[in-house]
């Protein structure tokens, strides 16, 4: 009404429940308004009442009613349509009292119903309520008759146009029936005449068993969902052509999927269409989920508008940093606000004048030396990010180098080598607020870690290392639009990628394998954590397999479905050859081309869409992580215990064997007690393996190039010779990412833990227990809740000698699958 801003336009809007407080509403505020699809006496009473309340709160605020119209648009021709083919339906089998009732009300009751309504308008449009209305210059709402063209050929052709003429009225006609009417049709007052059959008519009509009420409301129905259908035609016409006019502006996402998958998706984007639920996401309609908290968990759906409003908050924050003249910064974080971030320093790398971003979510105390060797903590901010400010790791990461602060620039400065990014009014705000830390960013409340990327969890740690915040919002603000309420599932790119992963997950391809450019390759660790921490629980659950080697078709069980992300520049001529060849074989590939870096930032907001839509589907909270917890308290449990005691509690080994030890629960150590060397030992754990299983290793020690290359030539054996998914965690990272899955999601992991001896260890200040402690106290914790669950895990540590050991069990896994 306020863009068109013409006093003569119409607001159409439905004679539905919903419909009847928009048009008081609307009247009350001086628009005009169409009220449509309307078959119902008692609909009609309740619309016209809605406009006369609409006029009265108009006048009582000053408005002039005389600039108001409005008109009842009562559809006729349909209700005699359906009442016939009831009719039709019941003559055959009934007996001569119901036919001679049935038979002579073919092609009257719509006519009857219409005449019965407009007996209700004058009512309600005369008396002292409405002269005091009229009074003030208000004009009466006519009815209006739609769908008046005849549909069967055994009536007059202008039946509902002879029928249906009084004063205040409309008759809207199709082009036939108006010449029709022009050549015979016969001008009187025919609303007015024979009431008295109109009356007997309906009466007969509920006598026979055919209600009235039961054939309009299917109509409202049948008629709000033809506008919808229509009205989704047109949206998904500007939605290909704003995908035509953007061209390389929207990253592209194609998918070729057996036919018997692509019938699925096809029949689940159909439902989602027709029940308005890419609506409903935006809505924040916790039904469309399992009904309990998901609707505070929307938070990221308007983000990245409500940041782009905020660019120059992270610009200034960016020359602060480069004024500082920090060369590093340091996120000390994890999960949610670590992989983010680190998606970032890896795609990106460090910036021209800016510091370079490193990430440190481990507590291995090699990995944290590591880390501290690469950095002057003089010229380092440390950014610490926690959204409840309570988890452990953060915390103790913290203690730790604010101690390397105080040494290298004294206790007065420390503070000013620190930012928080946490929730407003959590125990790291007040940390934060005490030791004066340079800077404290806020997190959204309504944002869950896993979501939290295009928030100041990852934005900030961005800007820091130099990104142009505003380039990166721009384009993901591309995406955002491009999955928008108003955009149909068919054509809605994260819409369509959660159906297809839901769909996929429900006919037993639950391994979605991401294979990410190298250019982008870190970007499957963060999406590791959005499709495990989301979707595996109670049971059920997609399992992403992150950077597992790629093999040719053979090498493939029918439980994956295959992502390939590559960045536009990068052209991977083998890689895209060996993904071809999968199509071929009959597995299901999606493929999304990233037109550059900075075009990242759409596929956070592409596959967070995705997540939530494959939750609904697959009827689980994709907001939530029940089972994340569980090891936290073990772990807790574990190092109250050190602190008491100044040890760990004693464990039996399973076994001893070529330098390593083994570990398993009583229920695991049952399976395995035949063993007597490594290799027997992995011969049985392996047997456990089933098809469509995948295989885990988690391993408690540091991350880098050297230990991963020999886990990922681990995990190669064991998917070749096994034809199983691999999934490879670092400890105590994956906790807060995949583990979720491991423990919550189907029973079908079969776990290989791997920790080793942290000497020398690092201190935790302030704590008796050290950071090798609380990690063996994590490892130890996470192996006991998997055992809690039923899973199959088999634990080996490696002493202290972490790549010779690797390098032992390496050989071992070779010999025991041979």
């Amino acid at each position: 009404w306020q863009a068109v801003g013409r006093d003569n336009l119409m607001i159409k809007v439905p004679a539905t429940k919903p419909g009847l407080p928009a048009i008081q509403q609307l009247i009350g505020e001086g628009i005009n308004v169409n009220i449509t699809l309307l078959f119902s006496q008692k609909v009609y009473e309740q619309v016209a009442e809605a406009y006369l309340a609409g006029l009265e709160h108009l006048v009582a605020r000053g408005g002039d009613p005389a600039k108001v119209a409005s008109v009842a648009s009562f559809f006729v021709s349909r209700i005699d349509v359906m009442v016939d083919k009831m009719i039709d339906e019941r003559l055959p089998n009934a007996n001569v009292n119901a036919r001679e009732m049935l038979a002579p009300l073919r092609g009257k009751v719509a006519i009857a119903n219409a005449k019965l309504a407009y007996q209700i308008y004058k009512r309600l449009f005369s008396g002292p309520r409405w002269e005091k209305l009229e009074a003030k210059g208000a004009r009466v709402q006519r009815l209006l008759w739609a769908s008046t063209g005849t549909k069967n050929p055994e009536y007059s052709d202008v039946l509902y146009v002879d029928e249906l003429i009084a004063p205040d009225t409309v008759n809207t006609l199709p082009p036939a029936t108006m010449d029709a009417f022009r050549d015979h049709g016969k001008i009187r007052k025919s609303l007015e005449e024979k009431l008295d059959e109109a009356r007997q008519v309906m009466a007969s009509l509920e006598r026979s068993g055919i209600s009235i009420d039961a054939v309009t409301d299917k109509l409202v129905d049948d008629g709000v969902q033809l506008f919808a259908d229509a009205f989704d035609k047109l949206l998904g016409a500007v939605a290909h052509k704003r995908t035509a006019l953007l061209g390389g502006k929207l990253n592209s996402q194609t998918a070729t999927l057996p036919s018997g998958l692509e019938k699925l998706v096809a029949d689940s984007l159909e439902s989602w269409r027709h029940d308005g639920n890419v609506r409903r996401l935006w809505a924040g309609d916790a039904a469309l989920w399992t009904r309990q908290d998901e609707a505070k968990w929307l938070g990221w759906l308007p983000i990245v508008e409500q940041q782009r409003k905020r660019v120059g908050d992270f610009a200034s924050l960016a020359d602060d940093v480069r004024r500082e003249g920090f060369t590093h910064v340091l996120l000390l974080g994890m999960g949610g606000s670590s992989l983010g971030p680190e998606v970032f320093a890896e795609t990106f790398g460090r910036q021209n004048g800016s510091p370079e971003l490193l990430v440190l979510d481990s507590t291995d105390p090699a990995q944290i030396r590591t880390f501290e060797s690469r950095i002057d903590p003089a010229k380092t901010l440390f950014i610490v990010s926690s959204k409840s400010g309570s988890t452990l790791e953060p915390n103790i990461l913290k203690q730790y180098f604010f101690e390397c602060a105080k040494r290298a620039v004294g206790a007065d400065k420390a503070g000013s080598r620190f930012l928080a990014v946490t929730d407003p009014g959590s125990s790291l705000q007040k940390t934060a607020e005490q030791d004066s830390f340079r800077h404290i960013a806020y997190g959204v409340p309504s944002i869950g870690g896993r979501y939290s990327v295009l928030s100041d969890f990852g934005l900030v740690p961005a800007a820091a290392m130099g990104l142009d915040i505003g380039r990166l919002l721009d384009a993901t603000q591309t995406m955002v639009r491009s999955c928008a309420a108003n955009v149909p599932p068919s054509d809605n790119p994260g819409v369509m990628l959660g159906t297809i992963l839901a769909a996929a997950g429900q006919s037993g391809r639950d391994k979605v394998t991401i294979v990410a450019s190298p250019g982008i390759a870190d970007f499957g660790a963060w999406l590791e954590q959005l499709l495990a921490e989301s979707t595996g629980k109670h049971g059920k659950g997609l399992i992403p397999i992150d950077a597992e080697p790629l093999g040719a078709p053979e090498a493939y069980s029918q439980d994956r479905l295959f992502v390939h992300v590559r960045l536009a520049s990068e052209a991977e001529a083998a890689r895209a050859g060996t993904i071809t060849a999968l199509e071929r074989a009959g597995h299901p590939v999606v493929r999304i081309v990233v037109t550059d870096r900075y075009h990242l930032g759409q596929e956070f907001f592409r596959w967070e869409i995705a997540t939530a839509v494959a939750g609904s589907l697959l009827g689980i909270n994709p907001f939530d992580q029940p089972d994340v917890e569980a090891s936290k308290v073990k772990t807790r449990e574990l190092t109250a215990a050190y602190e008491r005691t100044g040890k760990l509690p004693e464990e039996t080994a399973l076994l001893e064997d070529a330098g390593l030890t083994l570990y398993a629960d009583a229920e695991n150590g049952k399976a395995l007690s035949s063993a007597r060397t490594l290799v027997d030992a992995l011969k049985e754990h392996f047997k456990r393996i089933d098809p469509g299983d995948y295989c885990a290793l988690l391993a408690y020690v540091e991350r880098n190039k050297q230990h991963g290359d020999t886990l990922q030539e681990i995990r190669a054996l064991v998917r070749d010779r096994k034809r199983v998914a691999t999934c490879l965690g670092f400890g105590p990272r994956f906790l807060h990412s995949t583990g979720q899955a491991y423990k919550g999601g189907p029973n079908t992991g079969v776990f290989l833990q791997i920790t080793c001896d942290d000497p020398p260890d690092v201190d935790v200040p302030g704590q008796k227990y050290t950071f090798g402690i609380v990690e063996a106290a994590q490892a130890r914790g996470d192996f006991q809740v998997l055992a809690e669950r039923g899973r199959r895990a088999l634990r080996i540590h490696l002493g202290s000698h972490v790549a010779a050991g690797l390098t032992t069990l390496k050989n071992a896994v070779r010999d025991a699958l041979a």
